[in-house]
């Protein structure tokens, strides 16, 4: 039997069907719907309301932040967290090129550049190795701040990614940051759930943010949240996500540009029934991990080992393959077979509106891109 085939026969006995298999599908029950329909009776659908509150202080209270700020989406969340650090026009964040489109356009939104500085082979996140060496051959640490030699410009952030749930050596990044004078944001949209040694994503920098998106671990259908162990910065957030309106009983006064980045009672509804399971989801998503580790033989590809440190919400299980080749030849197959797979994204400098940006080797990044496939992780029905 041909690796190819043992596979799909792994994937369907896991999912108990022969019908499609997506990559990461919802999980929904009588709770999401009850909470729901709490919502609708009370007539608080909209950005005020219980749900968005117990939801907030439920994510603060599971990472250990100080505060949460429930925002309509993940890439609005990095946006505003970018924002309140201090990236604007003219500025530049470091980040990686081995990361979803969001990343990159969040700092674009605020005016900002990329500079792409290469991710770990192991941890598929932004490397601290090559974040010094970035900053050792180009930085330039003034009073207001660090400036990149080649452009003359200020580096506002630093930006990793925890891929796929998998924890970067963020506490590295940060101290690295720390004697540069650089906020970290860190992107956790995909790791709510993942600890590096005991301490949550998203509460190593200045602020993390979280996407609760409809293939995410627990979803609000489009939703997303900034943490921070500071309050006043997920306090600052919600301010400027509320429209930058000054608290008053009745008259509308903005004293500043704010967003609409509101979530919704209705959304936060959802959100906090799913958040109510993710311990579960976690653990039925580690089973199928497993399932995959015992049944899937070492032939043209194997399954991306679980980095040193990290406690992992199993979002997205990933194999990596010998070569670009037998990768291709994976995705032909399971997708014409009813079996979802996905490879890695498209590495940001290869989209036209990134090209032209500041980037070092990506030696790794390159690597990864050729050999990573996605394959289904959806925790299983009950």
């Amino acid at each position: 039997m041909s690796d190819l085939h043992r596979f799909i026969e792994v994937v369907q006995s896991i999912y108990r069907t022969k019908d499609f298999i997506p990559l990461h599908e919802p999980r929904f029950s009588q709770k999401e719907k009850d909470y729901i329909m709490e919502t609708i009776d009370s007539t608080y659908v909209s950005s005020v309301g219980k749900f968005v509150d117990d939801f907030e202080l439920a994510i603060a209270a599971y990472t250990n932040a100080a505060k949460a700020a429930a925002i309509v989406n993940g890439t609005a969340a990095l946006q505003v967290a970018l924002r309140i650090a201090g990236v604007a026009q003219n500025t530049e964040v470091i980040t990686q090129a081995l990361t979803f489109v969001a990343t990159a356009n969040a700092i674009k939104h605020n005016g900002s550049n990329p500079i792409f500085v290469d991710v770990d082979y192991e941890t598929m996140g932004l490397s601290p190795d090559a974040l010094e060496d970035f900053l050792e051959e180009f930085g330039e640490l003034r009073e207001g701040g660090t400036f990149n030699k080649s452009t003359g410009k200020r580096i506002a952030a630093i930006m990793p990614m925890h891929t796929f749930g998998f924890m970067c050596r963020v506490d590295r990044i940060v101290d690295i940051a720390n004697r540069w004078k650089i906020p970290v944001i860190e992107d956790s949209a995909e790791s709510l759930g993942s600890f590096y040694k005991g301490q949550s994503s998203g509460t190593f920098g200045m602020m993390g943010a979280f996407s609760f998106n409809g293939n995410k671990i627990i979803t609000s259908g489009g939703g997303g949240a900034v943490i921070s162990k500071d309050p006043t910065f997920a306090t600052r957030a919600k301010y400027l996500t509320t429209t930058a309106k000054v608290p008053h009983a009745w008259d509308y006064y903005h004293d500043e540009l704010g967003y609409n980045f509101r979530m919704p009672n209705l959304n936060a509804a959802l959100a906090l029934a799913q958040f109510e399971k993710l311990d579960s989801f976690i653990e039925s998503k580690r089973a199928v991990y497993e399932i995959y580790k015992e049944q899937l033989g070492s032939g043209s590809f194997r399954l991306k080992k679980i980095p040193m440190d990290t406690q992992w919400n199993y979002w997205l299980v990933p194999l990596e393959f010998q070569d670009e080749e037998s990768k291709d030849q994976f995705l032909e197959y399971t997708n014409a077979n009813n079996v979802m797979t996905r490879p890695i994204w498209q590495l940001m400098f290869n989209l036209p509106m990134y090209k032209n940006c500041q980037r070092d080797s990506q030696e790794n990044a390159k690597r990864l891109s050729e050999r990573i496939v996605n394959i289904p992780s959806s925790a299983r029905k009950r």
